[in-house]
């Protein structure tokens, strides 16, 4: 991935990356189009590698970090009658009862990273849990590709169900306060503006370009939001002006941030599209909204 110079690569393979990473292109067509812009130097296979994703060599927080108590739990899913696995983490030894924060993936099910993340929210102070949607088909299969594959054979809205109960699974923990948010990215950030609208007690949202849910479901939203859009993500932020309207209309809560030449995904420390200014700045939003919306009293 070093051998590539991301300010090199023309913006439209960031755009195609996108659109196979949202199933609108298969593999066989991404690579077709690819080939388009391996000239000179850069072959198909070296654009590829740049492209996919290192989770390993990314990683913040390991899983075994001492700094943390992280389990595996099972809770109810509320539909099928079955369990969703969820990675919860808190940091080790604590004696006091924290803010919890469910943390929900992208289209691909708990990979690396977003177990990562969920460690990282850990880490600042609270209680986390990290589900993957994709327990009832076997769980994450340990790629993004068969990630995607097997996300777009689960129903949506059956989903939210099941990171809605991780909300109150959370909720009733021993050493959760009681007060619950949601952080989520893409696929995840739709989820967040969903919980949003379903979970009345919610505390805070922080969708990462997340799709809006329908503006005539905005008049639920109780909780706090912070949402955070990419400049170039042009497919997401399609839907943020009558989000915005409605939003504004109906009185609510919240804080939205655009990060300037920014592709969607920039939170992402796997990928080129990373963008770690927007990144850090993003998340710092993020940690700091939480402290002020979940702490007890």
């Amino acid at each position: 991935m070093n051998e590539i110079n991301k300010e090199d690569i023309k913006q439209e393979v960031f755009d195609l990356y996108d659109d196979y990473a949202h199933n609108r292109v298969d593999r066989r067509e991404f690579i077709q189009k690819l080939s388009a812009y391996a000239v000179g130097g850069l072959t198909v296979a070296s654009l590829m590698s740049f492209l996919m994703p290192d989770y390993q060599g990314a990683i913040q927080v390991k899983p075994d970090d001492a700094r943390l108590k992280s389990e595996y739990v099972n809770y109810p899913s509320p539909k099928g009658g079955g369990t969703i696995k969820a990675l919860v983490s808190m940091p080790s030894g604590t004696n006091k009862k924290l803010g919890g924060i469910v943390v929900v993936h992208e289209n691909r099910g708990l990979n690396p990273h977003i177990a990562d993340v969920a460690r990282r929210a850990a880490l600042a102070g609270f209680i986390t849990i990290a589900p993957d949607a994709l327990t009832p088909l076997g769980g994450y299969p340990g790629n993004d590709d068969a990630g995607r594959e097997l996300q777009s054979k689960r129903n949506r809205d059956e989903m939210l169900e099941d990171f809605i109960a991780a909300a109150d699974f959370l909720k009733g923990h021993k050493n959760c306060n009681g007060k619950v948010g949601v952080v989520g990215f893409c696929f995840g950030g739709w989820i967040a503006n969903m919980m949003a609208v379903r979970i009345p007690g919610l505390a805070a949202a922080v969708p990462f370009y997340g799709g809006q849910p329908p503006v005539e479901e905005v008049a639920k939203i109780k909780a706090p939001l912070l949402l955070h859009y990419a400049e170039l993500d042009t497919r997401v932020n399609e839907g943020w002006p009558a989000y915005e309207a409605a939003l504004k209309n109906n009185n609510k809560e919240f804080k939205a941030y655009m990060y300037a030449n920014a592709n969607h995904g920039f939170h992402n420390d796997t990928t080129p599209r990373f963008d770690k200014a927007a990144a850090e700045l993003a998340w710092k939003r993020t940690v700091d909204f939480f402290k002020e919306k979940l702490k007890q009293g």
